[in-house]
């Protein structure tokens, strides 16, 4: 007979099998888990933030549902232990802060509570009720009862405790609201997964005279926003419901210029750019964003196998596209074997222009792997509307955003070949 002892040491030893992976995966990808961060941590009962999961589900290194809408989307998570460390590292809390998260589940916010103890103030929201109630009884089942909790929409932020040393947004925004600059204290950070061109990155954001620049980002995936600032981009479906281009923050290209393009035979195009299988390449999406105009994101539904689209050797596939300058051609990014465990990077395109708009897409690998594979990650920083927004030197993409722009600003690289330091 199991006793409550029994599950009690269970989610102990797997708190702290859970925290050891966290903490090494977060050391790998550039964010090692201060000391206070790793003791909320092994502290906090995750399990308890997932009722309806098993223990080994809870403390797993992946998202627990919490709600889907009626059509069955996904709509509210507690996200991957290892991510909601890196969002940890980038607010760099300390004891006495006032945190406002948007976005709740409970778990975060107890983690939160951890780290600023008992001087400080947590304060967690969410658009949906049944979010908000059930993070409610889950925190006061964890003993984190001085954790407040408010239902709003994230568009206004949270009036009431304001201003908050951190705004952490633990969804997927399209925009940065007028609201939480607002309520953020001077000298504070917001951190926020933000949609840029459909890429989401987690980053973190300081107020530099009259605008905003991330000191840190991270590659990061979150269910998307809800509310007056929800923006799910525009879907053009181009074999029935099998595929999709999916385009944000605007595009004037006209859909049915691209009918029927999946009924021709595709062409290919190859790079000579190899990666390894498990390599990451978080930013050759921001590259590809930069560089094409018409960069857009595949959505595929394979379940059949039939989706019309060239067979992908190995079975991967990336969502990342883009359609030509006309609107009658578009090309994906592709891979094929060149070795074990080494993949040769190209695209495939369709419609009368597909080998032109196959070649762009190489041509940008190309760039990417000569140019920035190895150097930094490009500059980002969000500018109020209405005011003009300077990038560097080098080349720079400018998002319109209905609150602001975003500029991703990638270093000049004859400049930044002149100042590298001399290799030893």
């Amino acid at each position: 007979m199991t006793t409550d002892n029994d599950v009690q040491d269970d989610a102990t030893a797997l708190r702290d099998a859970m925290t050891t992976a966290v903490a090494a995966a977060c050391e790998e990808w550039g964010f090692p888990l201060p000391v206070p961060v790793e003791a909320a941590f092994r502290t906090v009962p995750r399990h308890l933030f997932a009722p309806e999961a098993t223990l080994e589900k809870a403390y797993a290194q992946d998202i627990v549902e919490v709600k889907r809408s009626e059509h069955g989307v996904l709509i509210s998570t507690m996200s991957a232990p290892a991510t909601q460390a890196v969002q940890l590292v980038q607010a760099d809390i300390r004891p006495g802060m006032r945190v406002l998260e948007i976005g709740s589940g409970g778990y975060f916010a107890s983690l939160l509570a951890e780290v600023v103890g008992p001087t400080g103030q947590v304060t967690t929201m969410d658009i949906d009720a049944d979010v908000i109630s059930q993070a409610r009884a889950c925190l006061d089942a964890a003993g984190y009862e001085r954790v407040r909790v408010a239902i709003g929409d994230a568009e206004y932020g949270l009036k009431d405790n304001a201003p908050y040393d951190r705004i952490i947004v633990t969804v997927g925004a399209p925009d940065i609201p007028p609201a939480w600059r607002e309520q953020l204290a001077p000298g504070g950070r917001i951190v926020v997964p933000l949609r840029m061109k459909g890429i989401s990155r987690s980053l973190a954001l300081e107020a530099t005279n009259d605008h905003l620049v991330a000191v840190s980002q991270a590659v990061s995936g979150f269910v998307w926003m809800q509310g007056a600032g929800a923006n799910d981009g525009h879907l053009w479906l181009l074999n029935g419901t099998k595929v999709g281009l999916r385009f944000d923050d605007g595009d004037l290209r006209q859909p049915g210029a691209l009918d029927g393009v999946l009924a021709g035979e595709p062409a290919a195009a190859w790079s000579g750019v190899t990666v390894q299988r498990s390599e990451p390449f978080p930013d050759l999406a921001l590259w590809m964003a930069t560089a094409l105009p018409g960069f857009c994101h595949l959505a595929v539904d394979a379940s059949d196998g039939d989706s019309g689209l060239a067979a992908e050797p190995g079975g991967r596939r990336f969502p990342f596209a883009a359609v030509n300058d006309e609107g009658d051609s578009f090309a994906h990014l592709s891979v094929r074997p060149a070795g074990e465990g080494i993949v040769e990077m190209g695209a495939h395109g369709y419609g009368p222009h597909r080998s032109q708009i196959a070649e762009a897409i190489v041509e940008q690998v190309r760039v990417w792997d000569r140019d920035y594979r190895n150097g930094p990650s490009p500059d980002v920083a969000v500018w109020p509307t209405g005011t003009p927004a300077e990038g560097s030197p080098g080349r720079a993409l400018v998002i319109e955003k209905r609150h602001t722009k975003i500029t991703i600003s990638w270093p000049n690289v004859a400049v930044r070949d002149q100042v590298a330091p001399p290799t030893q």
